[in-house]
């Protein structure tokens, strides 16, 4: 049972008897719960830098008695919570319920009279994660005056004075070792129902051939246990060691005097039935003590289970997938040797450019096949994590939870391409997630500084406090309100409670009004804006008229945004004044949703004010704060990435979570335990090597056929599970969960450097080693040490700016995501298990004025923001820059892909919408190759194939240029009668099918380990040669020219579909044709090969002496190419059934007419005379 004292006390673990007499004896051991503040934790780093006293436990020893008493530091006293947490003894024969004047413990310092025994000294608690906490009697030494003594050899019936029975080696005939004379027993057996009196179960050895002289019941028995096994081992005593004032009682009672062998479970295990009861239960019915077919219970497995576990790829598809990789590149470089040997001495020019892009591709192809040899899947255990987290011990009496805290941050820019509904879904679906309330900050930047957003959060936050607890009481999923009612399934699946549908449909009307609320507050903010104008202009003209000024002179009023209490609104006016436009307003912060308390709010009763019934469900909120950063003209505001990291300081004061979760604003929470799973690796063992854990990316919205390739499964489900295995998968911009402290740059606790051939020595480097000092036990030492300077050279206002809070934060974020102690090796540190489960500050004004001087847009001058600290500036792909130079350090990732997808978004099903977002991601390769993150430069952190990978991604986007011409090759040897090989030998179409044979046994075996299907790879197979011949060439000219020249790369954000309404066409996007440059190469292609296609079959024909085998060949390259474009061709004739058949017609006279002509211009050779008469061949 949990009291919470009216003052503040320390935690006091009582024990009192189970039975019903009266009296009670308690102990108290004293053991501060400090807050995890920078003022009030004493496990603080900052705090025990500053010299903070703390309650230190002392053992007392004086006079045989073991006493602990709380000593504080009078300097300075503790501002903490603290509670009493009392453990329920059960009575046993051997120790009967104490008399009130036995209760009482000997005072501090006064240890006269008889000495007496510590009752904790006798006690083993017991208990773990998710289970009972309970006190196991050893002895009880502390004598008790009762009106009639009784010696240890006489009956233990009231009333009996007879010589008890001795057996069971002198422990009665029973485990418990109740004493009982013959006569009484036989009558227990008899009359009672043969139950013991002392601990009423009933007798195992019952015979009526006993005598009392010493001897068993049954020695003939074969179950009977030796006096040896029976025996207890011998109990370490507490007084012997000091108390680690840092660990529970439990940890202590392994004392040092006995040898490191000595087993504690197997002790616990061996003595069953002489300690009193507890949670550790024994077998019964015929697995006793000696029994050959007993298995000793492993009591410490729960505490050693994992929370993640890796699942290798099965070694039947592994081993050869990778064999068929060996056997392609072998082939590759037979076909490749012999197309060199063998030129086509009449087309050497079409022989050499066919030979480079081939030997290009082969390049290209071992650089994306080479990261995918070691693919792995991952799996988390959920109850272990609520276990070791959740659950109530000895440090954290009241189970609170005591996992890390998480600020999850929102990016939006532009409400227009960003629809508000959107991304209010996105924030509800983080307010009602599966995680503790507390410990959840959700922060949203706009970086434009709309008041259409800011209202748009309003409401957003006042309809959470009815959508956040219906989804806490029935378990909804998905919780974003949109995806959850447009679900096309039944809803009432795995539906129990009565009130379910009553509710269901409340709350769907209240979101139907809220929708609408939110479509109307454009309409409504211009509206208030143009009323307080109108207003302004009339005091406007009153004030001219009172100041006498000539009416005919002009008054300038400016056309403000204004908010619905009155005020201008601070960030950006629809009529773009100075200092209110998108690129020149001030900074923004406002909290939606204050800090919740660290207690359970529980709800009451549907009423007129309560919507729904909310009895038993904790209605707590986690804080929502808006952030527009501070934009002026002249400065650089990086784009994405400078309001990242403007993001990361506002959060670093305001809430100061160790672990940060990026989300785009069109991707939600689509997995309410999501969170918990990507936590399961970041605190499991090895976990602090790990900078982030990355989702895979998941859409909705998109056409059923994928005709753009927009699920990029290929990619998200090959490519990065197989870096998986590696040093860890790329950050992709979104679903991304980080380490604070990786993201401000630190090096990692340990890391191995790779040296020598494709880094096979290993070197593993130790960065954060403890420093010695003269520090108390208790105080463990902030090691956040890098490469070439310690802490306090990292701290300075050159690397984090002039706050002062901000570097104060960065410590305590550092120690609240450490590991736990017991999962730390030697030399290593950790935090005490129950040190976050504490309640969190109030957030006042002076924080978020701090706050707001870190967004401001001159912080960031003469700082390391951008270049090593947060996200990285300088590229489009800001998001892989910034893994890359983490993974550079020697940080680890780690890819979780969940049994039900943790994030979904949308993605744009529009041609050129998808050709301008491949654009920027191809843009940004470019720019990764020529600066200094190009992974040829990569530290020896960094494993072989990670480089590969890395250098992969930079490297792709020049294989248009050889795409390209690969793509005109069919073409021209169809115009020219030539083909890339002097003739179609039989070695050429065996090296041909040998390649193509295990390019497409490679398919099915990366589609057998992956999951994907064979639909997903084809549509990937066509799209890279869209993206390769359109918006790739298009990356590399932009790139070369930023290189070059210094022109700079424009950033054209993403639109975001906007939910259709009812009865509109869920896909019209993907028919609507929007004109674009990138657009011209796929066209041109297109015409040409199907030009060329029909020109080499009428001049074949006419040919007098045709060359088919030409033909066959210029024709089956030609098709290949049509068929990888024929999505774009698709794409192109918009909505099915609205391009007329004319066209088609036309399309293929012209083609004709086209073929004939040349044909009539370039006559086949040998046929001037006759090349009109049609013959057949």
């Amino acid at each position: 049972m949990v009291k919470s004292p009216s003052s503040p006390s320390p935690v006091t673990i009582t024990v009192s008897s189970g039975g019903k007499e009266s009296g009670s004896r308690s102990i108290g051991l004293t053991s501060p719960v400090p807050r995890a503040s920078i003022s009030n934790n004493p496990n603080s780093p900052l705090r025990r830098a500053s010299g903070g006293g703390g309650s230190v436990v002392r053992r007392l020893s004086g006079g045989g008695a073991n006493n602990y008493s709380s000593i504080s530091n009078t300097t300075e006293e503790f501002n903490s919570e603290y509670y009493t947490y009392t453990v329920q003894i059960p009575a046993t024969p051997e120790r009967q319920p104490l008399t009130t004047s036995q209760t009482s413990l000997p005072e501090y310092g006064n240890n006269t009279g008889k000495p007496e025994t510590s009752y904790i000294s006798g006690t083993i608690f017991t208990g773990g994660f998710n289970s009972v906490t309970r006190g196991h009697v050893i002895e009880c030494s502390m004598e008790q005056e009762e009106p009639t003594k009784k010696t240890k050899s006489m009956c233990g019936m009231k009333g009996c004075d007879e010589k008890a029975i001795q057996g069971r080696s002198s422990g009665g005939p029973c485990e418990c070792g109740f004493k009982i004379c013959r006569e009484c027993y036989l009558e227990c057996v008899g009359n009672g129902g043969g139950k013991c009196p002392g601990c009423k179960e009933p007798y195992k050895y019952v015979s009526d051939d006993e005598d009392d002289d010493g001897k068993d019941y049954d020695e003939d028995d074969d179950e009977r246990v030796s006096e040896a096994e029976d025996q207890a081992l011998p109990l370490p005593s507490m007084a012997e060691f000091k108390l680690d004032k840092r660990l529970s009682v439990v940890k202590s009672f392994k004392a040092q005097n006995h040898p490191p062998d000595f087993d504690h479970n197997r002790w616990l295990f061996e003595t069953k039935g002489t300690y009193g009861y507890g949670n550790a239960v024994w077998p019964k019915d015929g697995h006793g003590a000696g029994s050959a077919s007993e298995i000793r219970p492993d009591f410490g497995e729960k505490a050693r289970r994992p929370l993640t576990r890796k699942v290798g790829v099965s070694a039947a598809i592994l081993s050869p997938y990778r064999l068929l990789i060996l056997f392609r590149l072998v082939a590759l470089g037979l076909f490749l040797t012999w197309r060199i040997r063998h030129p086509n001495r009449e087309a050497m020019w079409l022989w050499g450019m066919s030979i480079t892009c081939e030997l290009w591709f082969a390049f290209s192809w071992l650089l994306d096949q080479l990261p995918k040899l070691c693919p792995v899947n991952r799996v988390t255990d959920l109850s272990v994590l609520k276990e070791r987290f959740e659950s109530p011990n000895l440090r954290n009496p009241k189970g609170r939870s005591d996992l890390p805290g998480i600020d999850v941050f929102v990016s939006t820019a532009d409400p227009e391409k960003e629809p508000p509904l959107v991304t209010a879904n996105t924030i509800l679906s983080i307010l009602a997630v599966d995680y503790p309330v507390e410990k959840i900050a959700c922060y949203l930047s706009d970086d434009g500084g709309a008041l259409l957003t800011f209202e748009a959060l309003a409401e957003t936050a006042s309809f959470a406090r009815i959508w956040v607890p219906f989804c806490r009481k029935h378990s909804i999923e998905p919780r974003n309100p949109e995806a959850y009612f447009g679900q096309k399934r039944d809803f009432l699946k795995n539906k129990v409670r009565l009130d379910f549908v009553r509710e269901r449909r409340r709350v769907k009307r209240e979101y139907d009004e809220f929708k609408v609320r939110i479509n109307s507050l454009p309409e409504s903010i211009r509206r208030r804006s143009d009323a307080y104008n109108a207003h302004e202009e009339l005091r406007a003209k009153k004030k001219q008229s009172e100041a006498s000024i000539p009416a005919s002179e002009p008054i300038k009023v400016p056309k403000a945004t204004w908010m619905s209490d009155g005020a201008y609104w601070p960030g950006t006016w629809a009529s773009a004044e100075p200092d209110h436009s998108r690129g020149d307003h001030e900074g923004i912060i406002q909290a939606m949703l204050a800090p919740p308390n660290a207690e359970e709010e529980f709800g009451s009763e549907a009423d007129a004010e309560n919507l729904i019934d909310t009895t038993g469900v904790d209605i707590r909120l986690p804080m929502l704060v808006y952030v527009s950063r501070e934009k002026r003209p002249g400065y650089d505001h990086n784009k994405k990435a400078g309001a990242m990291n403007a993001l990361v300081r506002t959060s670093a004061i305001m809430s100061n979570g160790p672990f940060i979760l990026n989300l785009d604003c069109d991707h939600y929470i689509y997995n309410s335990l999501a969170l918990r799973e990507g936590m399961c690796f970041m605190l499991d063992r090895g976990g602090d090597r790990i900078c982030y854990v990355q989702f895979p990316q998941r859409f909705e919205g998109i056409d059923p056929s994928d005709r753009y390739a927009n699920h990029n499964t290929v990619f998200f489900d090959v490519s990065m599970r197989a870096l998986d295995g590696l040093q860890g998968p790329m950050y992709v911009g979104t679903g991304c969960i980080f380490r604070r402290t990786a993201l401000y740059g630190f090096s990692p606790p340990r890391a191995t450097e790779h040296h020598g051939w494709f880094g096979r020595r290993k070197i593993k480097l130790f960065l954060r080693k403890p420093k010695k000092s003269k520090k108390e036990d208790d105080e463990v030492a902030v090691a956040i040490n890098d490469d070439d300077a310690d802490i306090e050279t990292l701290l300075l206002p050159k690397r984090f700016g002039n706050s002062t809070s901000l570097a104060a934060s960065i410590p305590v974020a550092e120690y609240q995501g450490r590991l736990l102690q017991d999962l730390q090796g030697k030399g290593t540190h950790g935090r005490p298990a129950g040190s976050l489960a504490v309640p969190r500050e109030p957030l006042d004004a002076a924080t978020v004025a701090e706050a707001i001087s870190v967004i401001s847009c001159f912080y960031e001058d003469k700082t390391e923001w951008g270049k090593r600290v947060g996200w990285i500036y300088g590229s489009v792909t800001e998001d892989v820059v910034t893994g890359y130079r983490m993974h550079n350090r020697g940080w680890r990732s780690v890819y979780c892909v969940t049994k039900r997808d943790a994030f979904r978004g949308t993605a744009p099903i529009n041609l050129t919408d998808r050709l301008h977002q491949v654009l920027r991601w191809a843009t940004g390769s470019v720019e990764i190759f020529f600066s200094k993150n190009n992974a040829l430069l990569a530290s020896p952190r960094m494993k072989f194939l990670q480089r590969v990978a890395y250098f992969n991604v930079g490297m792709y986007p020049f294989t248009s240029m050889f795409l390209i011409v690969y793509c005109f090759l069919p073409a021209i040897s169809l115009f020219t009668g030539k083909f890339i090989v002097q003739s179609l030998s039989a070695t050429f179409l065996v090296f041909l099918l040998g390649i193509t044979i295990t390019l497409c046994l490679l398919a099915l075996l990366e589609i057998k380990w992956s999951g994907i299907t064979l639909h997903d790879w084809w549509r990937n197979e066509q799209f890279w040669l869209i993206g390769g011949t359109s918006a790739h060439p298009a990356a590399v000219l932009q790139g070369l020219l930023k290189v070059i020249a210094g022109v700079d790369i424009s950033f054209t954000l993403t639109s975001k579909s906007a939910t259709p309404e009812d009865g509109d066409d869920e896909f019209a996007d993907l028919y609507v044709v929007k004109w674009s440059f990138l657009m011209v190469p796929p066209i041109t292609i297109m015409m040409v090969n199907m030009i060329a296609i029909a020109v080499g079959v009428a001049r074949t024909i006419y040919s007098p002496f045709p060359q088919w085998s030409k033909l066959v060949g210029g024709v089956f390259f030609s098709f290949w190419v049509l068929c990888h474009l024929f999505p774009f061709a698709k794409g192109l004739m918009g909505r099915r059934g609205k391009v007329p058949t004319i066209v088609y017609v036309w399309s293929g006279l012209l083609s004709i007419i086209i073929s004939l002509l040349w044909v009539y211009i370039s006559p086949p050779s040998g046929a001037a005379q006759n090349y009109m008469n049609f013959q057949f061949p």
